[in-house]
């Protein structure tokens, strides 16, 4: 409870002083220093129920838990929700957990409600951490005010909705991803947050190393064909798809894309969203593209055959044509794009590059410690293949400290392997050769698997070998 204000600070009264969510966000949400006063948890309740009584809507006990329901809520519910949600303290409670994702770099918000409270998590580098939850009466109130703030239909709680929310937080502006999901106790809300400046669009800062940087700078450099980047869902694809966009933007290019969701607004490239609704996919807008006269197109993701086969005719005709696909390996693209019904021919007069690549959590460089490596892990993972003859090789791991939430790890950096097709690997593919012999001669042309540059991180010290298997292994 805020007790005074002075020309240095807001003095606030906790009940816990050593909560440093709480006195974080207030302070982020204020722009100002806060000071803390301690104050007698059962005073505090009473304060604090008499400054900011349960609304009227909800009295006699009737809590959130009574407002949600499977049946068709009534108007009356509605503008009860509507009213709980615009009520000081919840719009306060609601800014406050989206400064902090923005603040402490979370790429998503989860909003959860439960019988007995509303948990409330935040993903960082990959993995979900769980914060303070607010107090559980106000699970619908916290749910309904992110939903006004999306412009969501608040009355409809049965249906999965998506919306999007553009703020200004600390002078700068950020896009939030809202989805609304209907489970047991209530809506389940996630916010994916947009936040420009808090993207590196570059292949250095991407982590990618200097060999497969410089190639695939001369793939994108291309004036025509298929260039794909291929992954699980969250290694990166977009990023790295924009990261190329952003240096082919020039005043002599026309760049087109065609997204869904559209991530991020990119200056001078015009982006266009699908909308499934309306009947206008990634196929119909594909054909109205290729009469807009573009030099580039990016297709956010080839996920049958009717696009696939657009995409293919575009990069004939004279098209630099950018996607991504979901596939494991670099050499499964072919495969894959072969099983929606692809014709081989096209494939190999088409296809100029594929990079497969995952996101890797980095070890904290505050408290990584190098350690000499154990012999049985160089013969396991044949480490000593990957180092000049004689080479001392160390492995490297986290303790945890404050810098890194005591997890060991602070940011994430992309490992990756490029197939960049050969007259050989043309001939592969033409000829229905397998996943497996389109990889070996990959491998024999010089492209390293993406699991030997994932050992090359750990022994730079950027990893664990247990995160690289985590990801790329756990695949297999």
């Amino acid at each position: 409870l805020p007790i005074a204000d002075t020309p240095d600070n807001v003095i606030l009264a906790m009940a816990d002083p050593l909560d440093g969510f709480v006195s974080g966000s207030i302070a982020a949400a204020l722009g100002r220093p806060v000071a803390i006063a301690v104050a007698v948890p059962i005073e505090f309740e009473a304060a604090f129920n008499r400054l900011y009584p349960e609304s009227e809507s909800g009295q006699g006990g009737a809590h959130s838990g009574d407002i949600v329901s499977d049946a068709e809520p009534s108007e009356e519910d509605t503008e009860r929700l509507k009213d709980l949600a615009s009520e000081a303290p919840v719009i306060r409670l609601v800014n406050q957990l989206i400064a902090r994702a923005v603040e402490t770099g979370a790429s998503d918000v989860h909003i959860e409600p439960f019988e007995d409270r509303l948990r409330i998590r935040y993903r960082y580098d990959g993995a979900l951490h769980e914060a303070e939850p607010p107090p559980a009466r106000l699970r619908a109130a916290v749910v309904s005010r992110v939903k006004i703030m999306s412009r969501l239909d608040i009355a409809e709680r049965r249906l999965p909705q998506d919306g999007r929310i553009r703020l200004s937080v600390r002078g700068q502006e950020v896009d939030f991803r809202v989805s609304t999901i209907p489970s047991l106790n209530g809506e389940s809300v996630v916010l994916r947050v947009l936040d420009r400046t808090a993207v590196e669009f570059d292949f250095v800062k991407l982590g990618l190393p200097d060999d497969v940087r410089q190639a695939l700078e001369r793939v994108f450099d291309l004036p025509n064909g298929m260039v794909l980047v291929t992954g699980p869902t969250g290694s990166g694809k977009t990023t790295t798809l924009y990261t190329g966009l952003l240096k082919l933007n020039s005043t002599v290019r026309n760049i087109i894309t065609v997204e869904d969701p559209v991530e991020y607004q990119l200056a001078g490239i015009n982006q266009i969203q699908v909308k499934p609704q309306i009947g206008l996919n990634f196929a119909t807008l594909l054909r109205s593209i290729l009469r807009h006269d573009p030099d580039v197109i990016m297709i956010g993701e080839i996920r049958d055959l009717e696009t696939a086969q657009i995409a293919v005719q575009a990069a004939l005709t004279g098209h630099l044509v950018l996607s991504t696909v979901h596939t494991n390996s670099a050499a499964a693209t072919v495969t894959r794009l072969r099983d929606m019904g692809v014709e081989d021919y096209l494939l190999s007069a088409t296809l100029k590059g594929v990079l497969a690549q995952r996101l890797v959590r980095r070890l904290c460089p505050k408290c990584k410690i190098p350690e000499p490596a154990a012999p049985i892990m160089i013969e396991r993972f044949g480490l000593d293949r990957l180092v000049p003859p004689g080479q001392e090789i160390s492995l490297y791991r986290s303790a945890g400290c404050p810098e890194c939430r005591d997890t060991g790890y602070r940011g994430r950096r992309a490992i990756a392997e490029l197939l960049v097709p050969t007259q050989e690997i043309d001939r592969l593919i033409f000829q229905r050769a397998d996943q497996g012999a389109i990889e070996r001669a990959a491998v024999a042309d010089g492209m390293r698997p993406i699991f030997d540059a994932g050992l090359l991180a750990v022994i730079e010290g950027d990893t664990t070998i247990e995160e690289v298997v985590r990801c790329i292994r756990s695949e297999a």
